[in-house]
């Protein structure tokens, strides 16, 4: 079983920046991807980006350029920073991991763009 946990939302007005982490555990081999979707009120699941164990990375149109994804040292933690941003971004943020065919997903954190 693997477990993820996300941590860094909160609140940032529009223009500024947040870091978001998401530290797994469990049973999680080398190959794998790791990513972000998101979902804001009344709107359909997004994908953000993701990144694979050799870090080979992905991103959503719209993130591209604002957003940065990357693993830490220990493989098993995502990051997703992400700059300029706009109350667009307003959104629970979801990290994931996939391997074996399987997907895992965190409980999520809350991100709010606001003045």
């Amino acid at each position: 079983q693997v477990q993820l946990v996300e941590s860094g939302g909160g609140l940032v007005q529009p223009g500024g920046s947040l870091t978001l982490s998401c530290a797994g555990s469990g049973s999680i081999f080398s190959m794998n991807v790791m990513g972000w979707y998101r979902q804001a009120p009344g709107k359909q699941r997004e994908a953000v980006a993701q990144i694979t164990s050799g870090d080979i990375t992905i991103y959503a149109d719209s993130m591209k350029g604002r957003f940065t994804i990357s693993r830490g040292n220990a493989k098993n933690t995502v990051y997703l920073q992400m700059n300029s941003l706009t109350p667009e971004d307003t959104a629970v943020y979801y990290c994931y991991l996939r391997q074996l065919g399987t997907e895992y997903w965190g409980q999520g954190t809350q991100v709010t763009v606001s003045s």
